[in-house]
């Protein structure tokens, strides 16, 4: 193991690398289009009653502050073989929902088919934390896809689990 201080974002950006977590997709229609932003910083069980969830987002996401005032968010954490899907979602350039296959819900969320686990949820509240926010988010309803292993983000790359 290499012990070293802190000397800038890139290094606790590195070192925060090394910590696996799934890949969370947040979109709603925003307006008549989906918008959407991608974070591994998804955590499951902040309470479970009510049923939370958290993430973080960095302050400067320009789709953050269009998806804040959504009803409601769909969260969906993306699937082994949906690497190309984190990919579009994530683009700054090309149209993050051209040729994905999404379903809407009654109440805007937005979920990506085939995720692993799709959950709807509604904005608690949003807490100021350095240079981004924490987003609490109270679970509305879950599905639960029990064919799909969830895609890992680990070492800057994506990751499978093994059996």
């Amino acid at each position: 193991m290499t012990q070293a201080t802190v000397d800038g974002a890139a290094s606790i950006k590195q070192a925060f690398a090394q910590f696996p977590s799934g890949v969370a997709a947040f979109s709603a229609m925003v307006g008549f289009a989906p918008e959407a932003l991608v974070a591994s910083s998804f955590t499951v069980g902040v309470s479970l009653e009510p049923p939370l969830v958290m993430f973080a987002v960095n302050n400067s996401s320009t789709t953050w502050p269009k998806l804040r005032s959504a009803p409601r968010l769909g969260v969906s954490i993306l699937a082994q073989g949906q690497e190309a899907v984190c990919l579009q979602l994530s683009s700054r350039t090309e149209e993050r929902f051209a040729g994905l296959a999404t379903s809407t819900s009654d109440a805007g969320a937005v979920l990506i088919d085939g995720a692993a686990l799709a959950l709807e949820c509604q904005v608690v509240s949003e807490t100021p934390a350095g240079d981004h926010a924490i987003v609490v988010l109270e679970v509305k309803s879950v599905e639960i896809n029990h064919d799909a292993e969830p895609l890992i983000y680990h070492g800057a790359g994506f990751r499978q689990l093994a059996a």
